[in-house]
């Protein structure tokens, strides 16, 4: 494919946030690819932009499209239900494992198997939509990041973190800093992870975890708002729900050591939730036969190689080499995931449920 360097055009419309990917003059009758995403995408690095172009412009360039990225307010799944009728994106990127499911059951997705997915690694498809509703492009696990003072005062103990050892300890449910599953997707995660490490590996009813925590531990809104405080001395709690590639991530911007990172444990094994994060054909697009190539040019190389220092996740294509600084990360394949016991369809009916089941053990222990 040729590589070209784009023009990024930021403009606002309608309460959205759009980067216009120009490839050729305005009125040049090139077709408009519009695609819905998150603001963070590619902003790992200051090479942000660079990165950017190197994925959207390149491949506008290439197909002879314009691509507008859009970043709609509100939710991904919720902005493509509002359209379902007269639908405005082509493509959305960044559903994942939870909202994934959510927007297959609400039939705003066309299914596409691309032909790179031998490339990608074979959990991922069934654990994040088995109809091929959403490619995954980029995965990691949850992790319990904890800093230097606390980990030393537990003498160590706190590299083989359980649920059941956060139950039984008030001063380390203390020190936990959680976002709220309500309103935001890492809160959502662990909650899955909580759910089904109790169903899976304790065999007990989840909301005995929440009922001994609940009067101990800290909520934030979002994660941004929780790792701030994890970071900011000198009243920061002592453990965060975040991601087990971040210490990868000090590790590169010069910082390495500056905290632990840690999965669930028991009786020997590790075991972690995986976030998967995928691209999807809206249902209604315009562009098919564009669409598909975008979905297959996502899982190229040229692409997934701007993950890992820029989402800082995994990419989904396994033949993909990681940066060095990944070896500061927890080895994923040493964890267990725990999203093979439980299907996305399954994640789609009950969610709702746990969320709500969740809210009445906060409100009545916290």
């Amino acid at each position: 494919m040729v590589v070209a360097v784009a023009l990024a055009v930021v403009v606002a419309i309608a309460g959205y946030g759009v980067v216009a990917y120009e490839t050729g003059a305005l009125g040049s009758g090139e077709p408009t690819l519009v695609v819905y995403t998150y603001e963070s995408l590619f902003t790992g690095t200051n090479q942000s932009a660079a990165a950017d172009a190197a994925v959207f412009g390149a491949f506008g360039a290439a197909h002879h499209v314009h691509i507008d990225v859009e970043y709609p307010p509100g939710t991904l799944v919720g902005t493509l239900l509002s359209e379902a009728n007269a639908p405005s994106a082509d493509l959305v990127i960044g559903l994942d494992e939870v909202t994934a499911p959510e927007a297959d059951a609400l039939g705003l997705l066309l299914p596409y198997t691309s032909p790179d997915l031998p490339n990608v690694s074979s959990d991922l498809v069934p654990e994040i939509a088995p109809d091929h509703s959403v490619t995954p492009y980029e995965w990691g696990y949850l992790a319990f990041d904890y800093n230097t003072t606390f980990g030393d005062s537990t003498g160590g103990a706190i590299a083989n973190l359980s649920f059941p050892a956060i139950a039984a300890n008030a001063t380390w449910a203390s020190n936990l800093l959680i976002e709220d599953p309500t309103v935001d997707i890492t809160g959502e995660e662990f909650l899955l992870w909580q759910i089904e490490y109790a169903a899976a590996v304790e065999h007990t009813n989840w909301t005995s975890f929440w009922k001994a925590v609940d009067p101990h531990l800290h909520v934030a809104p979002d994660w941004t708002t929780a790792f701030d405080e994890f970071s900011t001395p000198p009243d920061n709690p002592g453990m965060v729900v975040s991601y087990s590639s971040d210490p990868a991530y000090e590790a590169f911007y010069g910082t390495p050591g500056a905290f632990g990172s840690t999965v669930a444990h028991d009786n020997g094994t590790s075991y972690g939730w995986k976030t998967i994060y995928g691209i999807g054909i809206v249902h209604g697009t315009r562009h098919l036969t564009l669409d598909q190539e975008f979905v297959n040019w996502f899982l190229s190389g040229t692409v997934q190689s701007e993950i890992p220092t820029n989402e800082w996740e995994y990419p989904a294509n396994s033949t993909v080499p990681l940066p060095a600084v990944y070896n500061a990360a927890i080895d994923p394949s040493t964890i267990t995931a725990l999203n093979a016991d439980v299907t996305p369809a399954e994640i789609a009916t009950d969610l709702p449920g746990w969320l709500s089941e969740w809210q009445t053990v906060e409100n009545a222990y916290g």
